[in-house]
């Protein structure tokens, strides 16, 4: 999941780098007033996001069956947990019924 990330981030900052070179270089339009920052930030997302999901696809579903695995795993030791809070209410109700 960290390199999933981490590799999305990569893509982002090289967006911004070369949106922030074609600005500067007056190829696209440096945007209105004092939103230049803004505008190259932006511009950015809106291309590395297509960019990630088709270049990503398959790191993003390795990432997706780890995270699967996860809660696969949870969920057993949840269910685990409780059978065994469930046996250990029924050996105390058994208890007590028979000291009565």
């Amino acid at each position: 999941m960290l390199r999933y990330t981490l590799m999305r981030l990569g893509i982002f900052v090289g967006c911004l780098v070369v949106v922030w070179g074609l600005v500067y270089s007056g190829i696209v339009p440096r945007g209105l007033g004092d939103s230049n920052g803004m505008w190259v930030v932006l511009l950015s997302l809106v291309i590395s996001a297509p960019l990630s999901f088709v270049l990503l696809r398959k790191e993003r579903d390795r990432a997706s069956e780890t995270v699967v695995r996860r809660v696969d795993r949870m969920k057993a030791n949840l269910d685990a947990s409780r059978s065994q809070e469930d046996a250990a209410v029924d050996e105390a109700a058994a208890s007590q019924r028979t000291a009565s």
